[in-house]
């Protein structure tokens, strides 16, 4: 009886063998196949995680600047009232009109908004200014320069949101 099991046994494991060196080829090819497929399903989930974040960040800073776009003309009317009060013999007013505008631009400063410097002489840049008009130079050393600031110009973060209306000398 042991002689049959062992013989029972014998024939199995050889089939087994048999089996194994058959399929074995078969089974490394599926598993490098498998292996193959699941990194790069992993590097394509990673790429879309990446993806999304960037786009949720783009999505975020262009909603905050239409935000800050929609503000830019009252920024201009405070300048312009500020001007105009200042004309006056008014001086609460103007102190008043002041605080109020200091604390709108501070709060916007500290959501990105800059103010583009841009000053009476400076070399006119048409990547940087849009021109208004041109006007003569009152003299020769301001040909080509800015003559006066009819706008300001505001950056968000790198971008530019307005550009600076300026008036050239020619």
């Amino acid at each position: 009886m042991k002689d049959e099991q062992l013989k029972d046994n014998e024939e199995v494991s050889d089939q087994v063998d048999e089996v194994t060196e058959d399929t074995s080829p078969n089974v490394e090819d599926l598993l490098a196949q498998e292996k193959d497929k699941f990194l790069r399903l992993f590097a394509e989930f990673e790429n879309y995680k990446k993806r999304t974040i960037k786009e949720r960040i783009e999505l975020y800073k262009t909603a905050n600047q239409e935000v800050m776009v929609s503000l830019l003309p009252v920024l201009d009317d405070f300048d312009r009232a500020q001007s105009e009060i200042a004309k006056t013999e008014e001086k609460a007013l103007l102190e008043g009109v002041s605080l109020i505008q200091n604390k709108l631009n501070d709060t916007l400063k500290s959501k990105g908004l800059v103010v583009v410097e841009v000053g009476v002489g400076d070399v006119f840049n048409a990547d940087h200014h849009e021109a208004v008009t041109q006007i003569p130079a009152p003299n020769e050393d301001l040909k080509g320069k800015i003559i006066d600031v009819l706008e300001k110009g505001y950056a968000l973060g790198d971008k530019v949101i307005r550009f600076p209306k300026v008036v050239i000398g020619e």
